[in-house]
């Protein structure tokens, strides 16, 4: 079984640095196979932010997977937002277009879904979604398939619709074929779980959505500062959110969820299996 700490919207510009020392220990106590952090590691991708971003990610195990956010593309700087938007990401955190990771159990890559176009809003392309197609495909059927991105493929009930990443229904029909498990996002600064299947009607699949709130920063929109530990098995995840309690001054596990995938209907809620009636005895 695999384990993989899921942070998002770090925010150094705006963070609260109570919280730094705590989610680090609490991270190297988990020991994770992998580390992702899915965006808005600044607040408004000044040089200076970078670089206290990348040095929190330094404190922190590895392998890590990092994608950018919308915070981590220049909003004032009109020249560097549409010149180089990216550029300091890839100087200070990623260089990579598509970070990927892939062991014997599991397998991640990454997509930026930021766009110099947008202020908030998020997209993916064609390119992109060929890319994580051929990474996935040809896969052994047991490793799990993770994506990462920034914006969400799904949303929580009553959340703006306009938050949800540009093109996804295109994207999704891809991402069935070659078979994506779980998607891992933030942008909202809440926590969510939901299934592609509520959303997306495809005959036969059904993956699992996974959104973090902010780990870090001082922007919690109603929400404990919380991030996601992900235990993988074959064919079985265990989903729990560690939520910030100031009173005890550390990060605390919450309820953990269980899923399972089915043949011919995917990922779902683990169901127990139903114990046997009782036999009367008379």
């Amino acid at each position: 079984m695999r384990t993989v700490v899921h942070l998002s919207d770090l925010h150094f510009g705006r963070v609260d640095p109570a919280l730094l020392a705590p989610l680090r220990e609490a991270v190297h106590g988990l020991r994770p196979d992998l580390v992702v952090v899915s965006g808005d590691l600044t607040q408004r991708a000044r040089r200076a932010q970078f670089a206290q971003a990348a040095a929190f990610l330094d404190t922190l195990p590895g392998p890590q997977l990092v994608v950018p956010g919308n915070h981590d593309v220049p909003l004032y700087d009109v020249v560097r937002r549409f010149a180089a938007p990216l550029k300091r990401f890839r100087r200070s955190i990623e260089a990579k277009d598509f970070p990927y990771y892939e062991d014997a159990e599991i397998a991640a890559i990454g997509v930026n879904t930021a766009r110099s176009l947008t202020f908030k809003g998020g997209r993916i392309n064609h390119e992109q979604v060929a890319e994580v197609e051929r990474r996935f495909r040809g896969l052994p059927e047991p490793v799990t398939r993770i994506l990462v991105s920034h914006h969400p493929f799904d949303l929580p009930e009553g959340a703006d619709a306009g938050d949800l990443v540009g093109r996804a229904d295109m994207a999704m029909q891809a991402f069935a074929g070659c078979g994506v498990d779980v998607f891992l996002s933030g942008h909202l600064h809440t926590t969510h779980t939901g299934i592609t299947a509520r959303r997306y009607r495809i005959e036969g699949y059904a993956a699992l959505v996974v959104q973090a709130g902010t780990a870090t920063s001082t922007r919690e929109r109603g929400e404990a500062n919380a991030w996601n530990v992900l235990r993988i098995g074959r064919r079985e995840l265990r989903l729990a959110a560690w939520s910030w309690v100031p009173a005890q001054g550390r990060f605390v596990p919450g309820t953990e969820h269980r899923f399972a995938w089915r043949e011919g209907r995917g990922w779902g809620p683990d169901q127990p299996a139903a114990r046997p009636a009782a036999v009367a005895h008379g």
